[in-house]
């Protein structure tokens, strides 16, 4: 589960109720298209809102409706209290490995977090995806703490934000170089995630997979494959969405696609948070229109 594709479903509201029947959809329509594993309650998934039943309820409606295909739980939370009992609850809905975010209010130091990672592993049987989010968390990680959190028993894979364009491939290899062999080497950042399959990197974290999981299964097949003109070209292919992700944030971006593919209904954000204005709303239709995505 820490290879190939790992889609990344939003959590769609309902007023201000979880929708747990579109969440069903989203879900199951992603592992129907041929994804490896489901990264629930993720920042997509908006976990950071949610309470401990809806969370609960979340991962218990997505293991039903993966049907199989291994479910990934966000159980970030600023209390490392309250991430053992959001693991727990993980474990009990059927989940098959933990999520975890450094989440704080107080800037953490680095031996804060790894205490955080070495309690999880410790108190879980559940294996752990370390979820490097700088730009949400506001917590940077090094490359020799993640070596270290590495080197955790229970740690199986590290999630890395985008590296800045044109150095993907050398982040991809040197970080590499000093993690354990078995460690998952894992992307965010769609814009580059086939430059960094390319370059060795183990799965895909994708946002777009939660919508686009059709897409995003072909680029993975062609990058893991070796096919790089075709992993590539199918990356430009949906360049027009990459760039509303770099404008906007790849949240607000993704829930209008969503919307506007009839994926999810309406309003599927939680208040405080709002979808994108008018203006942003039009240069999502029309990254619709010039990625071909109409009906």
């Amino acid at each position: 589960m820490f290879n190939g594709l790992s889609a990344f479903p939003l959590t769609p509201m309902d007023g201000e109720s979880v929708d747990l029947n579109a969440l069903g959809k989203v879900v199951s329509r992603a592992a129907e298209a041929g994804a490896d594993s489901l990264g629930v309650l993720g920042s997509t998934g908006n976990y950071a809102y949610l309470s401990r039943d809806e969370r609960r309820a979340v991962l218990e409606t997505a293991v039903e409706a993966a049907n199989g295909v291994p479910v990934l739980a966000g159980v970030g939370a600023v209390r490392t209290r309250d991430v053992l009992v959001f693991a727990g609850d993980a474990r009990s809905a059927g989940a098959s490995a933990l999520l975890l975010a450094p989440v704080s209010y107080q800037k953490l130091s680095e031996a804060e977090v790894f205490g955080l990672f070495e309690t999880v592993t410790a108190e879980s049987d559940l294996p752990v995806v370390v979820y490097d989010n700088p730009n949400i968390t506001g917590f940077t990680f090094s490359d020799d703490l993640l070596a270290r959190i590495a080197g955790i028993p229970g740690i199986a894979s590290i999630k890395i934000p985008p590296p800045p364009s044109g150095e993907v491939a050398t982040r991809v290899s040197g970080l590499r170089a000093g993690l354990p062999g078995q460690t998952s080497l894992g992307i965010s950042g769609d814009w580059v995630a086939a430059e960094a399959l390319l370059a060795g990197c183990n799965v895909w974290y994708s946002v777009i997979a939660g919508v686009l999981p059709r897409q995003a299964r072909a680029l993975v097949d062609h990058a893991l494959a070796g096919r790089s003109d075709l992993a590539l070209a199918a990356s430009s292919d949906l360049e027009p969405i990459w760039s509303l992700f770099r404008i906007y944030g790849s949240l607000r971006v993704t829930v209008a696609l969503a919307e506007d593919l009839g994926v999810v209904p309406s309003s599927a954000l939680p208040l405080p948070l709002r979808g994108l204005d008018s203006e942003g709303r039009e240069k999502v239709a029309e990254a619709i229109r010039q990625c071909g995505l109409e009906g």
